[in-house]
């Protein structure tokens, strides 16, 4: 009897018959190579029906190979021969809404030039796939994957896009919702209708028990607006599992069908161009009774068999993790154990994002040190997105044993922060809004741009020129250790003008409960005029943050494969790490202080920069008699050996 990789290899074989020789020689070099790979989480996920499934996915690959533009194959090949592609030092994000950006698809094609000028290599474009009409979570509740939205123009925009920014160096990220679709998709519409294939796509239960059962554990995401996990259809006569809103119906992945609808979903965003396509949800894929449903095992080995997929039929992409997480699950969205290396390539830092808001907050480093120190080390080819805010809120993921050992409570350590930034807390510049407040727990996350955060926006509300420089120093230094840590960083459309708060979010009645608009405001191209007068805070924060673009370009310390050790609590007003790269090392000193700080001279020799130079401004760090290096105020120092910079 043929063993199933030859059969995989007869299902194939009439589906590429019409390409050259060499190009099915290459396809099946990639099924040897990666059936494995596919083949064992299907059989953890579905056990009788992978191999079922397995032959199926296959069909969909070859397919999806055979149509695959010439283009794409050669991009396909030069990701192969450069597997760390993303790990690049010159890789540098920027995030947008495109319709707040530049209106469609095909004026972002228009803003190709502002981008590069700012170093832009990755370019994330949020939920453009069609979603249902009127209150929708900002695109994440999907009508339809295979459209785009009617407003921003069509798949074919969206291809040519794709191509356009791959000419220019840009690789295009595009969301992929995996944990649910809108109430209005066609694989909904047929479960109201009866269809008992469809029903099997959904979690439905007739009663409460099911349902109540499961509550005991569960989370609830948006308690102000959409409480609970469950909401009765009529349609339906049951109760459906909505654990983002009622009208956002959560997706049986237990069931193979809703596998191989999602990749053939995948294939076609690939084959379209995307390069990078971000996984929403992706913690909340499988559902555990007795558990608060997010983190299982099983969504580690989904998304395995969708990344081999690729791995056969369109290698040049690859997948990104929306995990946010507590610190110590995190690690494992970029692969652990037997999924090392085989899971998604990229991931989202949330606990580097919400340690820089704790250092800016309260002036000191020690549990900053103690939470990013501990967390365990990802697999070398894992690759962190480094940000400091994005489209969502902030919620403040301060592990309760991280902050006892550096002597706080956790408790209180996260309200004093949701006060500090909300601008409650005496003294506090910041101009934040409260999202989503749980009275039962405590939590409330935060809303606002990084300006209105870190105080900019209530400076010049009152011309307060000392403040305005004190809050630009807040904005550059966090984007310095955000960019100096590795990884990709991403900024936020509008971050790189200093972008306030938008005052006017709620005047629209699709959002006016949903102030996480407050920080998504569209891109102020009267602004950007001034992005090049560095008199101005626009100028001068938009030639900072391009500069450090250019500064990461030419230093090989900041490839992502080379980790970010986090070193002793000297003064805990700084913090320290070193990445040790085989070209040399780069120490990073970060104040995140009002005042000058001192860090040991002999120590930054001792870690193997024997002539210190700060990469970002050329310039020596000025040492005193005693042997110190001085840190200006709110300054973050990326120091490497005078050699790479001559």
């Amino acid at each position: 009897m043929p063993t199933a990789p030859v059969i995989a290899h007869e299902v194939a074989a009439p589906l590429l018959a019409s390409l050259s020789r060499e190009r099915r020689r290459s396809f099946a070099l990639r099924l040897d190579r990666w059936w494995d790979d596919l083949a064992q989480p299907l059989t953890h996920i579905y056990g009788d029906c992978a191999d079922e499934l397995a032959l199926r996915l296959v069909r969909l690959a070859a397919t999806a190979y055979a149509s695959r533009p010439e283009s794409l194959h050669e991009l396909d090949e030069r990701r192969l021969l450069q597997p760390d592609w993303l790990q690049q030092p010159g890789m540098f994000g920027y995030s947008a809404y495109a319709d707040q950006f530049a209106g469609t698809l095909r004026g972002v094609a228009d803003k190709i030039d502002y981008l590069r000028e700012f170093g832009v290599t990755y370019l994330h474009l949020m939920p453009l796939l069609t979603p249902r009409d009127g209150d929708n979570d900002g695109g994440y509740a999907v009508r339809d994957y295979r459209s785009v939205r009617s407003d921003l123009g069509s798949m074919d925009d969206l291809e040519e896009l794709a191509t356009s920014l791959r000419d220019n160096g840009i690789s295009l990220v595009v969301d992929l919702v995996l944990n649910h679709v809108a109430r209005e998709h066609d694989w909904a519409a047929a479960a109201r209708a009866g269809d008992p294939a469809y029903r099997d796509y959904f979690y439905i239960y007739p009663d409460r028990e099911l349902p109540d059962a499961f509550e005991a554990c569960l989370p609830e995401v948006f308690p102000d607006f959409a409480p609970g996990n469950f909401t009765w259809d009529e349609d339906l006569d049951g109760w459906v599992w909505t654990t983002f809103n009622e009208w956002q119906w959560d997706v049986n992945w237990s069931n193979p069908e809703v596998f191989a609808e999602y990749a053939d979903i995948v294939l076609l965003l690939a084959n379209h161009g995307v390069e990078v396509i971000r996984l929403d949800a992706i913690a909340f894929l499988w559902k555990r009774l007795g558990t608060n449903c997010q983190n299982q095992a099983e969504v580690h080995a989904i998304t395995q068999a969708l990344r081999t997929l690729c791995r056969i039929a369109c290698p040049a992409v690859t997948f990104k993790a929306e995990a946010i997480v507590g610190p110590h699950d995190l690690v494992q969205y970029l692969g652990t154990g037997r999924h090392t290396g085989k899971v998604s390539d990229l991931a989202y830092h949330n606990s580097l994002m919400v340690q820089v808001w704790s250092m800016l907050a309260c002036g000191e480093v020690r549990l900053a040190a103690e939470a990013l120190g501990n967390l365990p080390r990802a697999a070398s080819t894992g690759t962190w997105i480094c940000y400091v805010r994005c489209h969502d809120d902030i919620g403040w993921a301060i592990d309760d044993g991280d902050a006892g050992r550096a002597g706080l409570s956790g408790y209180a350590h996260r309200w004093f922060l949701s006060d500090w930034y909300s601008g409650v807390f005496p003294m506090s510049p910041a101009q934040g809004l409260v999202f989503q407040e749980n009275r039962a727990t405590g939590d409330r996350r935060i809303s606002g741009t990084t300006a209105a955060l870190c105080g900019l926006d209530r400076a010049v509300d009152i011309a307060d020129h000392i403040a305005a420089d004190v809050a630009l120093r807040r904005i550059l230094l966090s984007y310095s250790i955000v960019a100096g840590w590795g990884g990709i960083p991403v900024v936020w459309s509008g971050d790189e003008l200093a972008a306030p708060n938008d005052r006017h979010w709620a005047d629209n009645p699709l959002h006016a409960d949903d102030n996480r608009w407050v920080h998504r405001p569209a891109l102020d191209w009267e602004r950007a005029r001034f992005r090049h007068d560095t008199a101005t805070p626009i100028g001068h924060v938009f030639s900072a943050l391009a500069r450090l673009a250019r500064t990461r370009a030419r230093l090989p310390q900041l490839h992502a494969g080379t980790p970010t050790e986090v070193l002793e609590v000297r003064d805990p007003g700084v913090l320290a790490t070193v990445r040790r790269h085989p070209y040399g090392a780069m120490v990073m000193l970060a104040n995140v202080t009002a005042s000058p700080r001192p860090w040991p001279s002999w120590r930054i020799r001792e870690l193997g920069v024997g002539d210190p130079v700060d990469a970002i401004t050329g310039d020596r760090p000025p040492e005193d008699g005693n042997g110190d290096f001085w840190v200006p105020p709110q300054t973050a120092y990326w120091l490497v050996d005078s050699s790479w910079l001559a």
